[in-house]
């Protein structure tokens, strides 16, 4: 094996070597980079377990409320070279060629019809999408491409994006039709809200350190906790565990729920379910459903080691598709949970 060798090539039993290592690199990132911010750790939080579970999340919020701030130094402090990022903000009048690239002229010449597609988002492992729901069909056909399949198209040919880390941003959460499939492959979708009711003062010091450091082009929240190669090889680890099947010696297997779900816990989360689409109406797709497991999965490795309990149920505080819906399940969940 390499000296180096890609989180894809690592085999179970190499990741359960470094498990903990990269269990106690992870949540040292997720706890320093909240150091920057006022009252985002849940943001932040989140943040990690998709960008760990490789499921794309959409920030939701008037403008001022840092979620392009949380991104762009999610992505400082990973590391992450600018090869690897890529971000834009689009309007109905964004061109195909604005986001995966331009025709390139020469070989148009000679017949073929391919794009230049060096620094745009087929090339990128971390992407941020600001304003996502703006986009036209054009765009947006391409976007649900690339986040379903991992591919684009270049002479009617798919080819494979690098694409790992996906987050979005918007202002508004549209109710059109033509964008649900859109917003439906967003799984989790968090609100960024405005704190200065509660912690005014907390949020004068903090943006004024914030304007200082930009003004010295310092970025002190890049401590080098954590890479992505870490959260690759932690979304690897647990991919993994997901598809292993576990003998009891006498001939019965234990599936991952089975070993990581217990059964009470699941019947909470079945129950949780049924009431959230027969008595609040909330959509939740079978492909949601199974995305849900792994986000639950995910968090529960993230913060506990492994083993899926209650509090980790919290994640469908963050299904609803309209801001009506946010409002409502931030409300809902907790007291389905008997947290308030």
């Amino acid at each position: 094996m390499p000296a180096n060798p890609a989180p894809d090539d690592l085999s179970l039993a190499d990741l359960q070597a470094e498990a903990d290592a990269l269990r106690t690199r992870i949540n040292r990132f997720r706890e320093s980079l909240g150091r920057f911010f006022v009252n985002k750790q849940e943001i932040i939080d989140l943040m990690v377990v998709a960008a760990v579970a490789q499921e794309p999340l959409l920030l939701v919020g008037p403008p001022g409320t840092a979620k392009s701030d949380l991104i762009l130094k999610f992505k400082d402090a990973l590391g992450i070279e600018e090869a690897d990022y890529f971000e834009y903000m689009l309007t109905r009048f964004t061109e195909p060629s604005e986001i995966i690239g331009a025709i390139d002229i020469q070989e148009l010449r000679a017949g073929r019809y391919i794009r230049k597609k060096e620094g745009k988002l087929p090339t990128a492992r971390l992407v941020f999408l600001d304003e996502i729901f703006k986009s036209n069909s054009a765009i947006l056909n391409i976007l649900l491409t690339i986040i379903n399949e991992k591919k684009f198209y270049q002479e009617g040919k798919p080819e494979p994006v690098p694409l790992r880390v996906l987050f979005a941003a918007t202002n508004e959460v549209p109710e059109q039709g033509e964008l649900a499939a859109l917003k439906d492959r967003f799984v989790l979708k968090v609100q960024s809200r405005s704190v200065q009711d509660d912690h005014f003062t907390e949020l004068i010091d903090a943006g004024l350190r914030a304007e200082a450091y930009r003004g010295l082009n310092q970025k002190p929240w890049a401590e080098g906790h954590c890479s992505l190669d870490d959260l690759l090889k932690a979304n690897r680890y647990l991919t993994l565990l997901f598809a292993r099947r576990t003998g009891d010696g006498r001939g019965e297997e234990q599936t991952d729920r089975q070993l990581f779900f217990p059964a009470d816990v699941f019947r909470e989360f079945q129950r949780l379910v049924k009431t959230l689409v027969r008595e609040d109406k909330v959509f939740i797709s079978d492909r949601k459903l199974v995305k849900l497991y792994k986000l639950f999965r995910v968090r529960a490795w993230v913060f506990g080691g492994g083993t899926v309990s209650r509090d980790d149920l919290r994640l469908l505080t963050y299904l609803g598709e309209t801001h009506q819906e946010i409002d409502h399940l931030r409300e809902k969940v907790p007291q389905l949970l008997g947290d308030v």
